[in-house]
């Protein structure tokens, strides 16, 4: 497949702690979405996009060019900026979003504009009110959130004692990842043309 036509997807970990599981389910769908020839998919760390708490003078809904102030700011735009599409991975705290993974939505607007994203989140209710909390989010970046997404419950179940993914653990959310990829191919394809147009 010539590489104009791939999807450039940007899978996000939304999570900073030393101890997370976003790195992992990260991996996974990153293994997944690999195997499809029609993505291009490339992994943004937040721990490597070290962005302060938002304090900037303007909202970012006025800066059209990607001319921002800071230039850890104006790296993470560029990348965000280069997607066709989103997977961000995210766990639940205290009933929503991790704040570093807002503070990385807050940064940037016209970057996010008119593209898909899709979800995996996880925790003790597999961050299903993580996810709802994004899907608003994202609706206010203009973005559209696909409906399926995966949700991982309990995920300290999965591992090892020394921290590592038990071998298949994360298996039978292959069929419901299969589908979310369906989809957010469906959507970055139909926008992609759109934006074009």
């Amino acid at each position: 497949m010539d590489t104009t036509e791939r999807l450039r997807v940007k899978l996000i970990l939304g999570s900073t702690r030393p101890s997370r599981f976003s790195e992992k389910a990260g991996a996974w769908i990153k293994e997944q979405a690999a195997k499809r020839p029609e993505f291009d998919i490339e992994l943004l760390d937040l721990r490597e996009y070290q962005l302060p708490f938002y304090d900037e003078s303007v909202s970012p809904s006025t800066i059209k060019d990607g001319n921002y102030a800071k230039d850890e700011v104006k790296r993470w735009s560029e990348k965000i900026r280069e997607a066709d599409a989103y997977i961000i991975v995210a766990p639940e705290y205290n009933h929503g979003i991790p704040a570093v993974l807002k503070n990385a939505l807050d940064y940037v607007y016209y970057e996010w504009n008119r593209k898909p994203v899709a979800f995996i989140a996880y925790g003790s209710v597999a961050g299903a009110r993580s996810v709802e909390q994004l899907r608003e989010v994202a609706v206010e970046l203009q973005m559209a959130p696909v409906r399926q997404a995966v949700h991982i419950p309990n995920p300290w179940e999965l591992l090892e004692e020394n921290g590592s993914l038990k071998k298949g653990a994360l298996d039978p959310y292959q069929k419901s990842a299969a589908i979310m990829l369906d989809n957010l191919l469906w959507w970055g394809r139909a926008l992609k043309a759109a934006r074009a147009a």
